[in-house]
């Protein structure tokens, strides 16, 4: 599976100044492309999350939803979509973040997760982790368990591993600065 990871990796597309000048955005568009890049993607994304022993799988809006819905399937256990804030129609509970640019909030539905379900949280990017951690607060807060999270890619020069620290995760390719 090393080779594939690779291949995934040498498919992910560098876009400059995306979403604002200065940012080196991964487009991970080819790697959806390709049936047999995304099949290796899910696949190695399923392993780590029945190594987990997740019940439930939290894909975070919109890439996450690409990536989790997939392994959800294939390991036969439930979807819940964390969404940006004010996109879910029933009583929710909200988190909020900041991003490299900005600040955001993300939410999910209050009876997303049972008491103690353990959950893998699924996403395209960890980047400075705030997605993520806010991800990780959104389950616990309903009294869930986060089993971990798993990212395609990590961006290993923005640091989101620190603030994943107390969290187990798994990341498929990782890029440093200018790769």
């Amino acid at each position: 599976m090393a080779d594939e990871i690779l291949s995934i990796k040498a498919a992910i597309r560098n876009v400059p100044d995306f979403p604002v000048p200065g940012v080196l955005f991964k487009d991970i568009t080819p790697v959806l492309r390709d049936p047999g890049l995304l099949s290796t993607a899910v696949a190695a994304l399923s392993a780590y999350v029945r190594a987990r022993e997740a019940q439930v799988i939290a894909g975070i809006e919109s890439r996450g939803f690409i990536l989790g819905a997939p392994v959800a399937m294939a390991l036969g256990i439930p979807f819940v979509p964390v969404r940006k804030a004010g996109r879910l129609p029933w009583d929710t509970i909200k988190a909020s973040y900041e991003l490299e640019y900005g600040t955001a909030e993300i939410e999910v539905h209050r009876d997303a997760f049972g008491p103690g379900e353990r959950v893998v949280i699924i996403d395209d990017l960890l980047a400075t982790g705030g997605t993520a951690c806010a991800a990780c607060e959104l389950v616990e807060r309903t009294g869930a368990v986060v089993a971990g999270c798993g990212f395609l890619i990590e961006l290993t020069f923005l640091n989101g591993a620190a603030k994943l620290r107390r969290y187990d995760f798994e990341s498929l390719v990782r890029f440093g600065a200018g790769e």
